[in-house]
């Protein structure tokens, strides 16, 4: 009888199931369930107004992902719920939620409906800026030993400033939280009934450490006494690394999924970094780029080094037995749908119409017909703030030599280049560091369908962009991990480069670089970095701007 593995990935807009056969490597089926929520930036759903900042999510729609997209793709690849040896789970984070000790979302409970607070906290929820600036500062000035290993830098996008904008804002909603639980380790509680934290969310997200734990508590009451009881309280516990057992499923877990009672379910991770396995990574050198509305940048190292601007390295973070170092970029896929939703002519949308093509590949098939340079724009990637290496989310957008000449599809091509920018900033910095990249792959949906892009990464780069071929890299990441859980005894594997070897790897497209558009690359990137390190660094214009947007003296 054949054995197989349930991956399911949580993303930002949608969750997916995937059926890997572990004889083969194969994907036998997929389902996809679009959250009925969405992302809420704007209101709640009885229509409370939220601030500038936020972006929130309703844990209901993480739990009908299990009972629609499950049972969906099991139904789809022919597979019984007792041909199924393990079942994994990845989420974006830091995505956290505060909840009872029976596991149930304050946000369920009537008199919290109204209370953003009691919702989920989105990876791109910004609104703890000023609070991790704070946590930045003080570390700094303590010397804190954690901090140099986070690129020097607190992200708002982590975890313990939410937690303290929670703390801070609504001590009611505090009080009532029992815990503060990452998103994937609360999809496996309801899954097997048991809280198990994953080391790779508490490693990147929350500074959490093999050796030193949490921050300590003398960091964290300087800041706030609030922030210090909190992570005393509503974290802790003993996290474990990727591929290990974190229980069985339950009664109620198989009513929710479809899934058999006692399938082994593997302890979380995060989406980027699960996709390592997928894309047949398993050793150093190695840099994964996850492309999709964001971008990821994950290596593995054999030692632990301090990078700055990165977010983080982690031991075992990603793989047992090695240093896992994460980098990013907050807009990617993101600026280009910002693009073609407001700043489109109606001749781009007629033209799309007429000829029955997508925005996107109307505006590709004109973006492929220009030379490097050709449309002097140089632009910043940073729609959504910058993760990598600036690590701020208060920087925004640029779009640098419009003029009344400049044509919708250079604007384009110009984002598309920022991006790969952006990505070349983040590998020199990785180098400049001791951390060798002598290989790239790329996965995600957008590198398997946009081949300029891949091209103009790879003259960017001046390197071969190699294409991994899952397409649902997380998913099926988090399948080979559950496979390791589960173990040779019970159909699955005994160590995780067994599972590697066995299910994981790049495709066969591969994009090499031009010696002529990667010379002329080299000195729009040099422009790019002198911009990048002026307003990133030197001047204070886009941050006043966000100030004056927010009416602040």
């Amino acid at each position: 009888m054949n054995r197989y593995a349930v991956g399911i990935d949580y993303g930002s807009l949608s969750g997916r199931a995937v059926v890997l056969n572990l004889q083969t490597g194969e994907v036998a089926a997929s389902a996809l369930f679009e959250y009925p929520h969405g992302v809420m930036d704007e209101a709640l759903p009885d229509g409370t107004r939220l601030p500038d900042g936020w972006a929130l999510q309703h844990p209901q729609d993480y739990l009908d992902v299990l009972s629609h997209a499950v049972p969906q793709a099991l139904r789809e690849a022919g597979v019984s719920p007792q041909e199924v040896a393990a079942v994994g789970v990845d989420c974006t984070a830091s995505t956290a939620l505060p909840v009872r000790t029976d596991g149930k979302p304050l946000c369920f409970l009537e008199r919290f409906a109204s209370r953003p607070h009691a919702y989920v906290k989105m990876w791109k929820h910004h609104a703890a800026q000023p609070l991790a600036d704070e946590m930045t500062r003080l570390a700094r000035e303590r010397g804190e030993s954690w901090l140099p290993f986070y690129g020097g830098r607190v992200s708002s996008e982590w975890s313990l400033p939410k937690l303290w904008q929670l703390a801070r804002e609504d001590e009611e909603v505090c009080r009532a939280a029992d815990r503060w639980v990452e998103a994937a380790d609360w999809i496996v509680w309801q899954l097997c009934g048991k809280l198990t934290a994953n080391a790779c969310a508490a490693g990147y997200k929350a500074f959490w450490s093999r050796q030193e734990g949490y921050p300590s508590r003398d960091y964290l009451s300087a800041l706030d006494e609030r922030l210090a009881r909190a992570v005393e309280q509503k974290l802790g516990g003993d996290p474990l690394p990727p591929g290990s057992l974190a229980g069985f499923v339950t009664k109620r877990g198989a009513a929710l999924s479809g899934l058999a009672v006692g399938t082994p379910v593997a302890v979380g991770g995060v989406d980027a970094h699960v996709c390592v396995p997928a894309a047949g990574i398993d050793g150093p050198g190695q840099l994964l780029a996850i492309i999709g509305t964001s971008t990821c940048h994950m290596l593995l190292g054999e030692r632990r080094v301090a990078v700055p601007g990165i977010c983080g390295a982690v031991e075992d973070g990603i793989l047992p037995g090695f240093t896992g170092y994460e980098a990013g970029q907050s807009a990617v896929g993101d600026c280009f749908a910002w693009y073609l939703e407001n700043c489109l002519p109606a001749s781009v949308r007629e033209e799309a119409q007429r000829e029955g093509r997508s925005l996107h590949a109307v505006l590709r098939g004109r973006a492929a017909r220009l030379r490097p340079g050709e449309s002097g724009l140089v632009a910043l990637d940073w729609w959504n703030g910058n993760r990598s290496v600036l690590t701020d989310a208060s920087l925004s957008g640029t779009i640098l030599g419009l003029t009344l000449r400049t044509r919708p599809e250079e604007i384009y091509r110009a984002l598309l280049e920022a991006t790969a920018y952006g990505t070349r900033m983040i590998v020199e910095n990785y180098r400049a560091h001791g951390l060798p990249v002598e290989r790239f792959v790329a996965s995600g949906g957008i590198p398997l369908k946009d081949p300029l892009m891949m091209q103009i990464y790879a003259d960017v780069l001046g390197m071969p962009v190699h294409v991994a071929a899952a397409e649902q890299g997380p998913a099926v990441g988090s399948a080979i991990l559950a496979a390791v859980a589960a173990g040779k005894r019970r159909g699955g594997f005994d160590s995780v480069g067994e599972a590697v070897r066995a299910l994981g790897g790049p495709g066969g497209t591969v994009y090499t670089p031009d010696p002529q558009a990667a010379s002329v690359y080299d000195r729009l990137f040099a422009l790019y970095r002198e911009l990048h390190d002026h307003l990133g660094r030197e001047s204070a214009v886009m941050r006043r701007l966000r100030a004056i947007r927010a009416g602040e003296a």
